[in-house]
């Protein structure tokens, strides 16, 4: 058995067992990596109607929880939303009592967001029959008006306990704390949402964030003065925010979170964390019963593969969107006055101006001091003549789904990535640096290759900080940039915007480009 899959099932293994208030006693921290796929034939499905004798057939309820999806399709067979809705559908009919969650991030970053403005997460998770959803950072990304419009077209329940209007009280369209009943277990809710950076304060209007641990404390009595036997925290905070939540308020019986892209199970003390990763590929399935006055807490994590079936009225939504989309495609974002070189081997080899258009708009999106790019991103392997730029033409330029993220590094840093970003001159390379904000002479001899380098018109400051606009295929050690690990992420690939959306910004608030060759990028031969 491999060390990532004894991981795996020792993490679920924590997270399926149950917990009672008092006596259960404290357990160690288990977090599940992300599950590989692999080319193995998935086992069956679990049996949705479980053996009488099963424990979690008792439960009188069991939570699907889904966090941080972008789309309403499959991606690459895995994934799409009204499979999710023939879950639910398959678990009442069974005889369950399912409770569809989402636990923040969906109406952005998408190509299709970045039309629809989440006009399609809501329309189809509306046909999914979603329950209840909280505030991610992702759905200020619009600003509040649309925010507030998304809310109107909505038909399930905004939780939300940290985000409040200028009087105080939470945001219009939402309730600070809720609490259900199912059979006899009497569940009390709260929700909150994180307060960092990665949500701009000019999105957020006549709205205020709140400490999400002082929100917790206010309404947390208002549950117990409810008197529920089982307390769920719906959240889209950092790991480590969750589990110091549960730290300061151990009466939490679960924490359903966001955020985090990959699947997490943790048992913090007597509390379970649970994310179920990201964009739908899986569900978390968790049944809550009472056993005298303990809880107990079945977990289950279920891939969304074509062994569900779709749901008919939310597949009829989806392709819906998906045909609207197909036409959006085709809308012309700006005019090119000059044609523009996409040609691999020129692009990997030398400054373009198709490269610097795409480093400035990634600078401006995050406003950093230098933006960088790898060549390899810019796709097409040809020259895109002048004339009109369309919504497709930006995908096959950019076909990946990265997004702009942000970093700060020293000076130092930055000259080794760029050094390393032109290290195989003259042949071509993926990795060959497009920039924006810097100027450097590039030496295809001699011991020191990267020379005269200057972040706007001042020389470099080694042991200066400079903010970066990276890809987070490059943050993550990709085409070999593995000094990146050592910067400090200010915006994140979760915070982050899509490469093709920021391109869209750019061109479209200009209308007309003439991008040129500026000698960012001098080679000296």
């Amino acid at each position: 058995m491999s060390a990532l899959r004894a991981a795996v099932i020792a993490a679920l293994f924590l997270a399926t067992a149950c917990a009672g208030p008092t006596s259960r006693p404290a357990t160690p921290t288990a977090t599940a990596p992300a599950i590989p796929r692999t080319s193995a034939a998935p086992p069956p499905l679990s049996p949705f109607g479980d053996e009488p004798s099963a424990p979690r057939a008792r439960a009188p309820l069991t939570i699907l929880q889904l966090n941080d999806v972008y789309s309403i399709a499959p991606i690459d067979g895995r994934g799409g939303l009204a499979r999710v809705a023939a879950l639910k559908q398959r678990l009442a009919a069974a005889g369950r009592s399912p409770l569809l969650v989402m636990a923040g991030d969906f109406l952005s970053p998408s190509v299709a967001s970045s039309i629809f403005k989440g006009e399609q997460m809501v329309a189809a998770l509306n046909a999914a029959g979603l329950d209840i959803a909280t505030f991610g950072n992702h759905e200020f990304d619009f600003g509040v008006d649309v925010l507030r419009e998304r809310m109107k077209e909505s038909r399930w329940t905004w939780l939300n306990s940290n985000v409040v209007d200028r009087t105080g009280n939470p945001m219009e369209g939402t309730v600070p704390y809720l609490v259900r009943s199912f059979g006899d277990l009497r569940v009390g809710f709260i929700g909150l949402c994180l307060t960092t950076d990665e949500i701009k304060r000019s999105s957020l209007g006549d709205l205020r964030l709140l400490d999400p641990y002082e929100s917790a404390a206010k309404y947390l009595p208002a549950l117990r003065a409810e008197k529920v036997n089982a307390i769920v925290a719906i959240t889209h905070l950092t790991l480590a925010e969750d589990q110091a939540l549960v730290e300061r308020f151990p009466e939490i019986d679960l924490v359903i979170g966001g955020h985090e892209h990959s699947p997490i199970t943790v048992t913090q003390n007597r509390t379970l964390i649970s994310k179920a990763g990201s964009e739908a590929e899986y569900v978390a399935r968790i049944d809550l019963a009472r056993r005298g006055e303990a809880l107990d807490r079945h977990f289950e994590l279920i891939p969304i593969d074509s062994r569900l079936p779709d749901e008919p009225e939310t597949a009829r939504v989806v392709a819906n969107y998906e045909r609207r989309l197909g036409t959006e495609m085709d809308t012309v974002i700006a005019a090119s006055l000059v044609d523009l070189d996409a040609v691999s081997l020129r692009l990997r080899s030398g400054e373009s101006a198709l490269g610097n258009m795409v480093a400035d708009a990634m600078r401006e999106s995050v406003n950093a001091d230098v933006a960088m790019v790898n060549s390899g991103t810019i796709r097409g392997d040809r020259v895109y003549p002048a004339g009109a730029w369309t919504r497709r033409t930006l995908l096959n330029m950019h076909p990946f789904g990265n997004v702009v993220v942000e970093v700060e590094m020293t000076g130092r840093l930055l000259l080794e990535a760029l050094t390393y970003g032109v290290s195989r001159l003259p042949a071509a390379a993926g990795q060959f640096p497009q920039v924006s904000g810097v100027t450097m002479d590039v030496h295809l001899t001699g011991p020191e290759r990267v020379r005269n380098v200057r972040v706007g018109s001042v020389p470099l400051d080694l042991d200066r900080t400079y903010t970066v606009g990276l890809l987070d295929f490059l943050l993550t050690g990709g085409d070999g940039y593995s000094m990146f690990a050592r910067a400090k992420p200010l915006v994140r690939a979760e915070a982050g915007e899509l490469l093709v959306s920021v391109m869209e910004k750019y061109m479209s608030a200009r209308r007309t480009l003439s991008p040129a060759i500026e000698k960012r990028i001098n080679i000296v031969r």
